[in-house]
């Protein structure tokens, strides 16, 4: 082995070492610290990439064992509604329903107008010979 090639490797041993014990110390810091951990949490705490520390399998075992042991606090997947939740819903949804039916009142009382004064109009308008000016 050469003298450049000697110390490349050697440079190589000496960084892959200082990850070790990096991440090794990331995960004893989230052993005490009792927080919630994940893969990503621990390579950014140690400053190593997720695929490295993915490659190192006994830091892998160590971090599954602590995911394991601590409860997660977290809502994981879909969860039932509360029944305050539905009962704000069901509120809203009547009161939109109450809205709506104003609306739609108010609506028809203002067809029935414009009918009434449509009809009024083609009343005043005949033609002298008796015919309704729509039917030209």
């Amino acid at each position: 082995m050469t003298t450049g090639t000697a110390a490349l490797t050697d440079a190589t041993r000496q960084r892959s070492e200082h990850a070790r014990r990096d991440a090794a110390k990331a995960i004893s810091a989230a052993q005490r610290s009792g927080n919630r951990t994940s893969f990503a949490a621990m390579a950014r705490a140690a400053g190593v990439s997720r695929s490295w520390l993915y490659t190192q399998q006994d830091l892998v075992t160590a971090i599954r064992r602590l995911q394991d042991r601590q409860p997660t606090n977290e809502r994981t997947g879909p969860q039932p509604a509360s029944v305050a939740s539905i009962q704000r819903r069901l509120e809203a949804a009547l009161s939109r329903i109450k809205q709506l039916r104003a609306e739609n009142s108010d609506l028809t009382r203002r067809l029935e107008t414009a009918y009434g004064e449509i009809r009024r109009l083609r009343g005043t308008c005949r033609s002298p010979e008796g015919q309704d000016p729509d039917s030209y």
